[in-house]
């Protein structure tokens, strides 16, 4: 080698060198992403379409015990109008899924009748919450006039827990928030939630002023005594400038971390940050090789396995173009918890399309050995039946192979 481009080799290197110190110190060491696989059982729970309603929001919440008893709550919705939703029922299963009891109509979590509104709680979602021993299930306040939603109405954080033995619910209630009026439309629906080691909540929510057409989502830590759930404080306000802003946020914590998925009309945005109330500046959802993952105006929710992260959507393709927003397939992709993308390659469908859409879902830890994720068909638009939907409702468990566990060896650079 010449002594000139010998220098330059050695300059070359120095520099390459500094830059990779830059990214350590700036970023930390990055790991190798460990691939987890697992497998996919999906059980058809119920099913039936009358044509005027149908059951949506199936949602569950596990309580320990051997076997672990899982709880799940929907409710019907009205065809004709727009979220127009009834009370929420509940199913019941003590054997693992084999069997399951309901929908049985709770009171306590039916419409109320207030002084020119009728109210529901709706997008809820129960999850255990061991510092009280409670099921407790955090959803959002709907109000309606004649069947109708009621325009720029008000909106509340509504939670109620779980009686086992009884089985009954709490009378829903409302958690009172600081007296802002940009809480004027507040709201935890269809959000996943974070539970302290000391008992306290990390809820996400998103609120907007009244007249205001733009969300920002948040994390409200909280605080559950058992019967009433006490707003503490709230952390970083989160919004952007495209359609709608951002709304039903889902919260995880993984080895450290917590982050953040966030629905938008045009993409899904996804943040992290260290204490679950602070975060990084949001990002849309990309694949690993940097193409828009294609998730829009709905929602998606975390699978956090012990060595692994997981997100399930839907997104765009043309394949299913006859789905109302590509609400269909339900879609499971690994996580890279460093680079905040989807790992195109682990891409699976976890409940398969048949017309109807599938974008409202929620997650459940049931055992060290499974995951479910429920979900039902939701049969709207008119005629989306004729592709195969019926209304069913689905549990698909993702049954976890440990012991085929590899490591990937594919590094982060």
């Amino acid at each position: 080698m010449k002594k000139d481009n010998r220098w330059r080799f050695f300059v070359l290197m120095f520099g390459l060198g500094l830059l990779g110190m830059i990214s350590t110190t700036s970023y930390g060491e990055r790991e190798a992403v460990t691939i987890v696989d697992y497998d996919i059982q999906l059980d058809s729970i119920r099913s039936g379409f009358d044509k005027v309603t149908c059951w949506v929001h199936p949602r569950a919440g596990t309580i320990p015990g051997e076997p672990p008893t899982v709880v799940m709550t929907m409710q019907k919705l009205l065809l004709s109008g727009s979220d127009v939703f009834y009370a929420l029922n509940e199913m019941r299963s003590d054997d693992l899924g084999r069997t399951w009891t309901g929908p049985v109509e709770h009171e306590s979590l039916g419409r109320t009748q207030e002084a020119d509104t009728v109210a529901v709680v709706c997008d809820f979602t129960p999850k255990w919450h061991a510092a009280s021993a409670k099921l407790l299930g955090t959803g959002h306040v709907a109000r309606y006039k004649n069947d109708r939603l009621a325009g720029d109405y008000p909106r509340q954080t509504a939670y109620s827990w779980y009686d086992p033995e009884a089985r009954t619910w709490a009378p829903w209630r409302t958690v009172d928030m600081p007296a802002d009026p940009k809480f004027h439309s507040s709201g935890a629906g269809s959000t996943q939630r974070v539970d302290l080691p000391n008992g306290d909540i990390l809820l996400p929510f998103y609120f907007k002023a009244k007249g205001e057409k733009t969300a920002s989502s948040s994390v409200m830590r909280c605080r559950f005594d058992g019967e009433t759930l006490h707003y503490l404080q709230h952390g970083d306000e989160m919004t952007v400038d495209e359609p709608r802003g951002l709304g039903e946020p889902s919260l995880v914590d993984f080895k450290g971390m917590y982050y953040l998925t966030l629905r938008n009309d045009v993409k899904g945005y996804v943040t992290r940050g260290a204490d679950g109330l602070h975060f990084e500046p949001v990002r849309p959802w990309t694949f690993d090789d940097g193409a828009e993952l294609g998730s829009y105006n709905t929602q998606q929710h975390w699978v956090s396995h012990k060595d692994a992260l997981f997100l399930v959507y839907t997104r765009r393709d043309p394949k299913y173009d006859h789905v109302f927003r590509h609400r269909a397939p339900l879609r499971i992709a690994q996580v890279d918890p460093d680079r905040l993308c989807v790992l195109r390659a682990t891409e699976r469908i976890l409940v398969p399309e048949r017309g109807a859409r599938l974008g409202n879902f929620a997650v459940t830890r049931v055992n060290d050995q499974e995951t479910w994720v429920t979900v039902a068909e939701w049969m709207q638009p008119v005629g989306c039946e004729r592709y195969g939907s019926d209304n069913a409702v689905y549990a698909a468990r993702i049954i976890w192979r440990d012991q085929d566990r590899t490591d990937s060896g594919t590094s982060l650079f």
